[in-house]
């Protein structure tokens, strides 16, 4: 389901520049072609994002179309182990 997103909107796998932790990807985010381009974003394999995706297990709250009907690249990662407030 993750996958077949991203390869939707032309995505690859990716993390944070300077976010990493005992060798393993920091925060997990996209590289998609016009959107939230950025110097840090460093593209991973597909491996190496789901390794940190479950073992930190999140969660991938992710669009799928924008009230206009239009493709949306919306998403963020959360951990059910986090509490706020």
């Amino acid at each position: 389901m993750i996958q077949r997103w991203a390869r939707e909107r032309g995505a690859k796998p990716a993390t944070i520049a300077g976010t990493e932790r005992d060798g393993r990807a920091g925060v997990l985010t996209f590289n998609i072609p016009g959107y939230r381009e950025s110097s840090r974003i460093r593209e991973i394999t597909w491996d190496q994002w789901f390794h940190t995706f479950d073992l930190r297990r999140l969660n991938l709250i992710y669009q799928e179309q924008m009230r206009d009907g239009r493709q949306s690249n919306f998403f963020r990662t959360e951990s059910p182990d986090r509490e706020d407030g």
